[in-house]
């Protein structure tokens, strides 16, 4: 399992452990490692044919790295391509534009960080597109952080100049699922757990980490063949989707996180990802024998 070097606090090192502890019971043993050590690893021959892994879980963002284990022979749970579609919110909503259901998105126009913006008229543009409120959310971005409301022409520019250089979307605010979402998280073919996400504080984000609040969730079936469709469209092997209510409680594709934190899910339904995963890995590497 590759895992980020410099991600050690006790939010992440307690779900390695749960892979790990999946793992075994899926008949499997997982190695940690760091991006930092397969550097020295790397450079000392790791990867002969005789040392060559069955698999990497890669639970890290690091695609360089992805990319050049899958270079290697090594096959990725989850792929690099899937891990960098989900990452950047911008090509999730490309690779997924006539495929589900989305909050209207435009992409924001590139510049540097030395040369910021000298033309805010592009927001005036995506503001009427897309009215105000307005999310601006940057591209990469966990928990909930990274995602801003507007809700005037001056706000939004105020924003955006603030975030010259870094890669951002706007997006249509969905004002039926003010501080409300679901997240499903599928394993495979199949939803094996969800739960709606709300906020009783006032914030338009649901997410726990943002403060909000939990409880089981028994999704539609709508629901769950669209979150199915996602990763497939993908190419994820797991992921939890996230989904926002529409007027009529129709499901709007939010986000999708290949790399889903899973303890709030296991608080929340009592369903163990972890084990799910790895039985889905166990059941892959037997198949593909």
């Amino acid at each position: 399992m590759v895992v980020n070097h410099f991600l050690q606090t006790s939010k992440f090192t307690d779900l390695y452990e749960r892979l790990k502890k999946g793992a075994e019971a899926a008949g499997l043993t997982l190695l940690v490692k760091t991006g930092c050590d397969l550097l020295s690893e790397i450079s000392s021959g790791f990867l002969k044919e005789q040392e060559k892994p069955d698999f990497v879980l890669f639970w890290d963002k690091d695609i360089r790295l992805a990319k050049l284990l899958e270079g290697m022979g090594v096959p990725l749970f989850n792929s690099a391509a899937a891990i960098e579609a989900c990452d950047d919110k911008s090509l999730t909503h490309l690779a997924l534009s006539g495929v589900v259901p989305m909050p209207k998105t435009i992409c924001a126009p590139m510049t540097y960080p030395a040369v910021g913006y000298t033309d805010l008229d592009f927001v005036e543009t995506a503001g009427e597109a897309l009215g105000f409120p307005m999310v601006i959310k940057e591209c990469f971005g966990s928990f909930g952080a990274q995602v801003y409301l507007v809700n005037t022409q001056e706000e939004a520019k105020e924003k955006v100049k603030s975030l010259a250089g870094v890669p951002f979307i706007f997006q249509e605010f969905i004002a039926a699922s003010t501080g409300r979402d679901i997240r499903l998280q599928v394993v495979g073919d199949r939803v094996i757990a969800a739960m709606l996400r709300f906020s009783e504080t006032g914030d338009f984000r649901a997410g726990i980490t943002s403060g909000g609040s939990m409880k089981p969730y028994e999704p539609t079936e709508e629901q769950k063949e669209m979150a199915i469709l996602v990763c497939k469209a993908l190419g994820l092997d797991f992921a939890g989707v996230d989904f926002l209510f529409g007027e009529n409680d129709e499901p709007i594709l939010c986000e999708v996180n290949s790399n889903a934190h899973f303890k709030n899910l296991y608080d929340c339904t009592g369903v163990d990802a972890a084990a799910e995963i790895m039985a889905y890995i166990s059941k892959k590497l037997e198949e593909e024998v």
